[in-house]
Parts: structure tokens; sequence; C-alpha cells
């Protein structure tokens, strides 16, 4: 049986090492095709906003010429826009005052009188003298019937002392890159994405959902990652289709946008899934036999593993409560003393008692006494929230709870919860009145000079004289002196 564990255990590394070097090499081709679309994007985006830049940057050196004031109509508004011919999926490139008013047109000689003030890419320009070029938000066009969607780039015109003086801006319709994407062939459900440094989706090839274009996804965690990362691939969740791809992504030069490739990992890794399958299939038909003996040894030993947890569970748990019982107690104190000399933190320690609980046992009996105690049990449960607390069963109608890094202010806290819960508990009374607990509070600390059994004591003292002065109230040991 050794031997043929080892037999199998060799086939079984040997053939799973060839599948994540072959998962591996799929990764790394899939990686390297998709970064060679990003930078054949990323290349003919740049070249085409240098084109519209320069156009722009044509336009302002034209407008701050003082000789063609003088020259006819047609041959300034030639040398204004000359440059802008090269401009791919050119739409509108004008020429704003210092109010947003268009004073050039490129369509025609004689502008109609429009104001573009409220737009953000005139705004920007108002706001920051340095903005450069400036990228707008997509926006659409309502054009023969139809709405056209369309993102503009715009510079800022100084005029002779530097004093904001207008806007030029160039638009482009978005079917640019519709256009680009469509022509890379890059597998089912995926998707190439053009995104600005602020989160808004441009363009997409081919549309995942409707109404993508101009959608803010900066607060999702796969763009928070390209953002901080700046270039690179990773695999993850998408949030849109809920399925995992390959993000391949890089920025457009210095612009702010950025190239994200996303490749369906499905599809990445069909054909290695398909490998994988043939390959496991035939191994885990050799294999059969000796596995089938070892998962019959596997499901024997959980069983009894499982057994043993349940009876483990049983031994640490207090069963008329649920709470973890007094040896639980006593292990954890232990351990929460030991840490608190360690790393000087606070340790604070409640000795919990029902009050009047033998009178109420004697008037409703065993049942009605038990159901008590694991109403009172709940209370303090449900106010024990921090992983480190315990809350536990100390015997007979007597608990504690063991509050590690609380100072007495923040256990008195807890504690008052504790007592006005149980105050208020419905339907558990004696006598007409309410069933209520009386709390002993004693809490270590840095400066105290005290073993674990005189915490222990303390406390212990503190609940009662917590029950000696009236009951239903928390007393602090360090307040008895």
């Amino acid at each position: 049986m050794l031997g043929s564990g080892l037999t199998v255990a060799l086939i079984v590394i040997i053939v799973t090492a060839l599948l994540i070097r072959e998962h591996a090499s799929t990764l790394l081709a899939a990686t390297r095709s998709t970064t060679n679309i990003a930078q054949l994007i990323n290349a003919d985006v740049l070249r085409n906003v240098e084109l519209y830049d320069l156009a722009l940057t044509g336009l302002i050196e034209a407008r701050q010429r003082e000789d063609l004031s003088g020259v006819a109509a047609d041959i300034r508004h030639q040398v204004q826009f000359d440059l802008s011919t090269a401009a791919p999926y050119k739409g509108e490139v004008l020429l704003l005052d210092a109010q947003g008013n268009v004073i050039a047109d490129s369509s025609t000689l004689k502008p109609t009188s429009r104001n573009f003030a409220n737009r953000d890419y005139f705004q920007a320009h108002v706001r920051d003298a340095q903005a450069g070029l400036f990228i707008s938000r997509p926006f659409r066009i309502h054009c023969n019937c139809d709405q056209v969607w369309r993102m503009a780039f715009s510079r800022r015109v100084s005029g002779p002392n530097g004093e904001f003086a207008g806007v030029a801006v160039a638009t482009m319709r978005l079917a640019y890159f519709d256009q680009l994407f469509s022509s890379l062939t890059i597998g089912n459900g995926s998707s190439i994405n053009l995104l600005s440094s602020k989160g808004v989706l441009l363009a997409q090839q081919p549309l995942l959902e409707r109404d993508m274009i101009d959608k803010d996804l900066s607060d999702r965690p796969n763009f928070k990652r390209i953002l901080r990362e700046g270039m690179g691939s990773f695999q993850a969740i998408s949030a849109i289709s809920g399925k995992e791809r390959l993000y391949t992504f890089t920025s457009v030069g210095a612009l702010p946008l950025i190239v994200v490739v996303a490749l369906s990992s499905e599809d990445v890794f069909a054909q290695w899934h398909r490998a994988a399958l043939l390959t496991g299939g035939a191994t885990g038909i050799l294999c059969i036999g000796v596995l089938w003996l070892s998962w019959m040894l596997r499901r024997e030993l959980r069983r009894r593993h499982r057994a043993e947890r349940v009876l483990s569970e049983l031994a640490a748990t207090d069963a008329l409560t649920g709470l973890p019982n007094r040896r639980i107690l006593d292990e954890r104190l232990r351990l929460e003393w030991d840490r608190a000399q360690r790393s000087t933190e606070s340790l604070t320690l409640l000795m919990i008692d029902v009050d009047h609980f033998k009178a109420f046992n004697d008037r409703h009996g065993h049942n009605g006494g038990d159901e008590a105690l694991r109403n009172v049990a709940q209370v303090i449960g449900s106010n024990i929230r921090r992983p480190a607390d315990l809350a536990a069963r100390y015997g007979g109608e007597e608990f504690a709870v063991v509050l590690p890094h609380t100072d007495a202010k923040g256990a008195w806290v807890i504690a008052e919860h504790i007592r006005s819960g149980v105050a208020h508990l419905p339907k558990v009374t004696v006598d007409g009145r309410p069933i209520t607990v009386s709390i002993g509070m004693s809490t270590w600390n840095k400066r105290s000079r005290t073993s674990l059994e005189a915490l222990l004591l303390s406390a212990d003292q503190a609940l009662y004289e917590a029950k000696h002065t009236g009951r239903n109230r928390i007393v602090d040991a360090a307040d008895l002196g």
C-alpha cells in the first residue's frame, strides 16, 4: 500500500506540474497577445489625439496672428482650420471667446450664435490656466434623427498679457474607437475599453451593457487597481458580468487615457481546460483503485474527526445555556492574563449573578429556572461581540465575562448593557418583578500590582457587594478600596 500510494502521488505530482506549467504558458501567451493589442491601440489613439492637438494649436496660433485681421474671411478661415482637416472622425472645430460664445467654426465662414460656457471643456480652462490639452467626458448630440456620441479636445487661448481669452475645441465622433476596436479580434465574452483617468468609460467594443458610455467606473476595485499600477496585467472578477477576466492595461502616453483589454478567462483557458480534462481523466482511471481505497480511509478518518470535534465541543460547552463552560473559562482567562502581562493592555473580568434565582426556581420549577438562565445567557452573549471576548457559565446561576484590551470605563458600558438587557427581558419575572442580575467588575492594568487569583477574588468581592447593597447593580472592585 505504501508503494502504491507513493506511485500515485508521484504520478499526480508530475501531471499537476505539467498542467500548471501549461496553464502558466497559456496565461503568458494571452497576456502577450493582449499587450500587443493594447500597445497597438495606444499608438493609434495617441497619434490621432496628436492630430487633434495640432489642429487646436494651429487654430490658437492663427487666432493670435494680428496680420489675419485684415484678410478676407475665407482666407482667414482656411488658415485657422487648415490643420484640422487631417483629424479623423472629426466633428466640429470651434473657437470660443472668454464668455464661451462661438467666434469661429470649421464648418462655416459665419458661425451660428451658440454658447458653450457651461461645458466641462470650457470650465476646465477657466479654472486652471495650466490645464493643457483637456479631454472631455463623452456627450451626445442629435444628428439626422439619431444621437451621436462625441468627445472634445480643448486648449486655452491666452491674451497678450496671459489673461484668459477663450478656448479652442475640437470634437471627435466616438465611432472612431468602434471602428478601431472592431478591427481587432479578441474572442467571445471579451472587450476592449478606453477610459479616462477619472474612471469614465469613453468607448467599449462590444458594449457589455446598455448605456455604458460615459459611465463612471471610478469606484470599481478593478479600476482602482489599474489606476494604481499604471500598466500591466491581472486576473479578477468583472463587476459587470460576474465572471473572471484577464485585464491588460496601459496608459496612452502622457494623456489621461487608459486602454484596457479584458479577455474572458473562460475563453483564454478553454483549450487548456479540455487538455486538463483529458489528462486528468486518464490519470484518474490509472489511479482509481488506489485512490478509492484512500478515499475510504479518508472518509473513515473524517467521520472520526467529526465525532471527536463534536465531543470536544460538547466538553467545552455548557449544555443548558450554550455558553462555554468553566473549563474553557479558566483556560481563556489564563491565556488572556498572560497576554495582558506581555502587552500591558487592560484586562477586565465581570462576575454576574442572577438575583433571587432560588426564589424564582422554587416558584416556577426547574424548567422555568432553566429557561430563565437561557434567556439571561442569551442577553450576555449578545453583548459580547469581539472575537477575543468570552462569556461563560461559571456555575449555577453565575456567569463570567472576560474582556481583553478593555479598561474599566469600557467594561462598565458593557456591564450596563447586560444589566439593562436582563431587566427588560419579557415574561421573566419574580413575583411580578423582572428578573435582574448583579455584576461585580475588576480591572487589571499596567499600574496594577496583583495576580490572576487576586483579580478573580476582587471581582467576586465586588459581586458580593452588589448583591449586599440592593442587587440589580454594578460594583467596580476599584471602588471598594
